[in-house]
């Protein structure tokens, strides 16, 4: 049974920045751990010992890292603004691999383009979010039928997703963070027009 300490998951968990998890737990296949959830980037000061929710986070995270190994093989997320990188970068550190799959769905980004992105030693692909959620859009993207993985639990769906992800090669235009931040768009405030 793989266990977190044995992952690339470890200093994320003990330094509190994995939340809400659906998901936080061995997969499937042999030696594999698999996170759900959301990755806090940047924590709000605290005051006494209240809990307060992260400040900048990546949300709806599906990632895996293999025990032994020091990185995460694979992850994909949603960033309410392409700037965060940058940030998500820094928080993974060491994590990241330079053969690993790292695609953000990025909020600000024109949804007709898509992008990759080399920084801190691995590339990044860039998409931009339709609406949806980060797991129909990473399955309409790697070609995988929802009612295929209907069957399977969530440890399973995670395990055909970073199966498939494995395999895949982006060839969208390359641009740097410095043009990216020139390209994004405004970031949207996800609380406006709701009822209060």
């Amino acid at each position: 049974m793989t266990a977190i300490q044995d992952t690339a998951f470890a200093r994320l968990d003990a330094e509190g920045r994995l939340l809400n998890s659906v998901l936080k737990a061995p997969t499937k296949k042999a030696g594999r751990f698999g996170f759900r959830g959301d990755i806090a980037l940047k924590f709000q000061a605290k005051l006494a010992d209240e809990a307060r929710p992260p400040e900048i986070s990546s949300d709806q995270v599906i990632a895996v890292a293999e025990a032994g190994s020091p990185h995460i093989s694979f992850l994909t997320g949603f960033l309410l603004s392409f700037e965060y990188v940058k940030l998500l970068a820094e928080v993974l550190g060491d994590a990241l691999s330079p053969s690993g799959v790292y695609i953000l769905f990025c909020d600000n980004i024109d949804i007709s383009k898509k992008y990759t992105m080399d920084y801190a030693g691995t590339t990044f692909v860039i998409l931009p979010i339709d609406e949806a959620t980060v797991y129909n859009e990473l399955l309409e993207l790697l070609y995988l039928e929802k009612g295929d993985l209907k069957k399977l639990d969530t440890a399973g769906k995670t395990d055909a997703i970073a199966d498939k992800a494995a395999s895949f090669k982006a060839s969208f235009p390359k641009i740097t963070y410095e043009e990216g931040l020139a390209l994004m768009g405004p970031v949207r405030n996800l609380y406006e027009n709701r009822p209060v």
